[in-house]
């Protein structure tokens, strides 16, 4: 696939920044990993997210973002761990054992659980997640 970048004439781009985006275009993953950088600008942009007025950048404990998919016949779970920048995720099923995400959501929430049980210091977490199934049902 050809792909275009395209900035202004009065704009200035470094070679490194160019070298970047390139390798960026060419990256097989389909992911990558957030970067929360310590600039002040970057401070100031996260502090002003959802997630920065809630504190959760300076929270004490573990933080954990969850999520499901049902892509195309194949249900996968995951979930990153702030504060160690990385994260796990698994295939949960096929399709044709039903379409419903709530596996997929469910799921990793328990990755996400099954990994503070494998950490050595007990500590609090805050555990993101967009599934009305288990938000509804954690608030139980």
């Amino acid at each position: 696939m050809t792909t275009e970048v395209w900035i202004s004439t009065r704009c200035q781009i470094s070679e490194a920044t160019q070298m970047a985006i390139q390798e960026a275009l060419e990256e097989e993953s389909t992911k990558d990993t957030p970067s929360f950088g310590t600039e002040d600008l970057e401070e100031i942009h996260s502090s002003g997210t959802e997630a920065g007025l809630l504190g959760i950048y300076n929270f004490p404990g573990a933080v954990y973002a969850t999520d499901g998919s049902n892509d195309k016949g194949v249900i996968g779970a995951g979930y990153f761990k702030l504060d160690e920048y990385r994260g796990g995720c698994c295939q949960l099923g096929r399709g044709k054992e039903g379409n419903s995400s709530n596996r997929a959501e469910l799921g990793a929430t328990c990755l996400a659980l099954e990994d503070t049980e494998r950490q050595q210091d007990r500590k609090p977490i805050i555990l993101l997640s967009d599934s009305a199934c288990f938000l509804s049902s954690s608030q139980k």
